[in-house]
């Protein structure tokens, strides 16, 4: 089988059959695309020419151009995914990935904003217009219920339940959950809601390319708030209010697992609340929680300084 129709049918299958979200099967097809590119360099044109021979010296070259060993790691992950799927529809006997394994790497915790730093998005820190208002919502629904930032692009005016109030996010393999929000976070929305309402009434119905759209999320002309865009408005603000490492729409994920479980929530809530499918995933929010218990204790007790 020829290595281009392999990868063309993987694209499929793992985006009808498997439904992983568009940005999982864009990485997985890249990497693919990349370790094809790298056996055409080695006159390697068919499935069954590849060895386990080939992906570790694939392996290697990633690790010559310098990428970090989490990477390689990823990249390993997306070549295994593409050669257990010509296992099972291709009859690909071999298992090419046994004995490719990945570069070990130390485990890093999840980056988070400290409470301090996040409390600064409830101050007056925001735009009086709508653009503005959107901004704020974005941020606040980020830190409130953990979504990731592709979810809550993908947010729809069905998506608000005002009544109960809660939300229902759409994740991964179109996975639903429901995330209960408080009362104040209902009445920011509603108000956020009236002033969309105006927008979307302002724009000209003449205008040729009036959008016209259910999301949730719009600028004040009347475009849908991209993934894109999320990640600019989280970067913007929390670079000058925060000193965490990396301040993107994840790190807001990580806060609002890490604030939980210091507040005393239950991890198997907080892993519904994520919309984790093994718990496992939720359980290294634990070491972020014991390692901010020790750095308190290390700065607060008065025999910590003592040797």
């Amino acid at each position: 089988m020829k290595i281009e129709d392999a990868i063309s049918c993987f694209a499929d299958y793992i985006a009808v059959e498997r439904r992983l979200a568009p940005g999982t099967v864009k990485y997985y097809v890249d990497v693919v695309a990349q370790f094809a590119k790298y056996l055409q360099q080695q006159q390697i044109a068919l499935v069954e020419e590849i060895g386990g021979a080939d992906v570790r010296s694939w392996q290697m070259s990633l690790i010559g151009a310098g990428l970090r060993p989490g990477t390689v790691v990823r990249d390993t992950a997306a070549l295994r995914a593409w050669f257990k799927y010509l296992r099972l529809r291709h009859g690909l006997e071999r298992d090419i990935m046994a004995k490719a394994l990945p570069p070990k790497q130390p485990r890093r915790l999840p980056v988070f904003f400290r409470e301090r730093e996040v409390e600064q998005i409830y101050s007056d820190i925001f735009p009086d217009t709508f653009d503005g208002q959107m901004e704020r919502l974005v941020l606040r629904l980020l830190y409130e219920t953990g979504m990731r930032r592709s979810e809550l692009a993908s947010l729809t005016l069905s998506s608000i339940d005002l009544s109960t109030p809660a939300i229902k996010v759409l994740g991964k393999r179109s996975k639903e959950r429901i995330i209960p929000i408080e009362s104040e976070m209902a009445h920011n929305i509603s108000r956020y809601l009236a002033l969309r309402q105006t927008v979307m009434d302002s724009l000209s119905p003449q205008q040729p390319d009036k959008p016209s759209t259910d999301r949730l999320l719009v600028d004040s002309k009347g475009k849908p708030v991209s993934d894109g865009k999320v990640y600019r408005i989280v970067e913007r603000y929390m670079r000058p209010l925060s000193n965490a490492d990396r301040t993107s729409p994840h790190v807001f994920r990580h806060s609002f697992a890490t604030h939980m479980l210091n507040e005393g929530a239950n991890i198997g809530a907080i892993k519904e609340l994520l919309g984790h499918s093994s718990l496992s995933s939720t359980e290294i929010y634990t070491h972020v929680s014991r390692e901010h218990l020790k750095e308190t204790y290390k700065h607060a007790h008065p025999r910590a300084h003592k040797k």
